[in-house]
């Protein structure tokens, strides 16, 4: 296992306030971004909107969903080509989006996804596989994790990152780990033919750059999962890419993997965004595989933990994890797909042997050449805001806005 190419060791540093444009990608608005921001008015409310160099601007008359402009036959085309209302500078959304800066006068960014039922694939990389083995082997101690770590490696090995999940060496490796008796349902998903691709979050849960992003009370052992996010519309079509954070309780799914739901679905506890940059000309699936996802967690300890997610090392091409999806279920409004990390933090943050695990307040940074950078601070599931605005709020709203006279969702 290779956790020092996933993270870098810890440091003792103080956090550096993130920037407005920190947000944006390396090369700026030149990209198809979109996104969802709340919209302040008579009747305030969430608005599809596009990033451009000129400015924010409101699509929601010609698009009142990302579900429907993510359905167009060329949604970035369509998103250049709709002239939409003037909202903001950039740089005063951006501003108006990091953590702490919110304003009920001034829009903000939300999550980028509204009607879209949020999956999310696991265990699609070696060290992830790995992680999650001693997980289940521990469960859910965090203070046995280094003693099993060091069993685990020595039977399967550091590196499974050149075995193809479902190849006869694959297929191999899993009759001698059974003989071993160290058989996993997280090496079954890992090496097998069949991919873990489950439901992180209900239809509009998700939270977007800047907001609180939650934890459990009850879990003592968990870390941030940075991770890049697959737009997929009503036909099966990748049309995008963002950014997410797929919380892990560590000492809950170690447990029990039938914990996961309890483990994964929690308030606050889904961070999607800043925004949705649309495939176009410069910009497509290509790039999402040879994409690298940096991570920044700073503590108000002074703690610092660094880590990467090179998508180049996933197990599982990002189009068989969106077929796999689709094998046998229909998603009419379309879908977000979670990949997968590569990173699994084990440096210790408290004391030696208990490793990483979330403190309260904690700021976390997830960024990526393409896709821009996310910004979250973690609190407890039980405190963070509360999910009011469900399916019923949103159409309401949309009606209310009038959005809906001869509008498709």
């Amino acid at each position: 296992m290779s956790d020092t190419s996933a993270s870098a060791a810890p440091q003792r540093a103080t956090q550096a306030p993130a920037l407005p444009r920190d947000t944006l990608p390396e090369d700026g608005l030149a990209g198809t971004l979109v996104g969802r921001a709340w919209v302040p008015g008579d009747v305030p409310g969430p608005a599809v909107i596009a990033l451009r160099t000129d400015g924010v601007f409101d699509l929601s008359r010609h698009y009142p969903t990302m579900s429907t402009l993510l359905d167009t036959p060329a949604p970035a085309d369509a998103a250049r080509a709709a002239p939409g209302q003037y909202l903001c500078s950039v740089d005063e959304l951006l501003g108006h989006s990091l953590p702490g800066t919110r304003d009920a006068t001034r829009p903000w960014l939300l999550a980028p996804c509204d009607l879209q039922v949020v999956k999310a694939a696991g265990v699609t990389f070696a060290a992830s596989l790995i992680e999650r083995v001693i997980e289940e082997q521990a469960r859910g101690d965090a203070s046995r994790a280094q003693a099993l770590r060091n069993q685990v490696v020595g039977l399967i090995g550091e590196n499974l990152a050149n075995i193809r999940p479902g190849s006869p060496e694959a297929m191999e490796l899993k009759a001698l780990l059974q003989a071993k008796g160290l058989w996993s349902q997280y090496l079954e998903v890992g090496i097998g033919p069949d991919a873990e691709v489950f439901t992180k979050a209900p239809v509009l849960a998700s939270v977007g750059t800047g907001e609180d992003i939650g934890i459990r009370a009850d879990s003592a052992w968990n870390n941030p999962e940075p991770e890049v996010v697959l737009a997929v519309n009503s036909r099966g079509d990748i049309v995008g890419a963002t950014l997410g954070n797929d919380v892990n309780l560590r000492d809950i799914e170690g447990r029990s993997a039938l914990l996961l739901g309890k483990a994964k679905d929690n308030n606050a506890s889904c961070a999607i965004g800043p925004f949705i940059r649309l495939f176009d000309a410069d910009f497509g699936l290509a790039d999402v595989r040879r994409e690298t996802v940096h991570l920044r967690v700073a503590g108000t300890d002074g703690f610092t933990l660094r880590g990467i997610n090179t998508m180049a090392s996933i197990s599982r091409d990002p189009a068989d994890l969106v077929a796999q999806t689709l094998a046998a279920h229909q998603y009419p409004d379309g879908f977000m797909l979670f990949l997968g990390t590569l990173f699994a933090p084990i440096e210790d943050r408290d004391q030696p042997g208990g490793g990483f695990t979330h403190k309260l307040g904690d700021v976390v940074t997830i960024q990526s050449a393409w896709l821009g950078a996310l910004h979250n601070t973690v609190t407890h599931s039980e405190t963070a805001p509360p999910w009011r605005f469900g399916l019923r709020a949103f159409i309401s709203n949309l009606a209310a806005r009038g959005l809906l006279q001869g509008a498709a969702l």
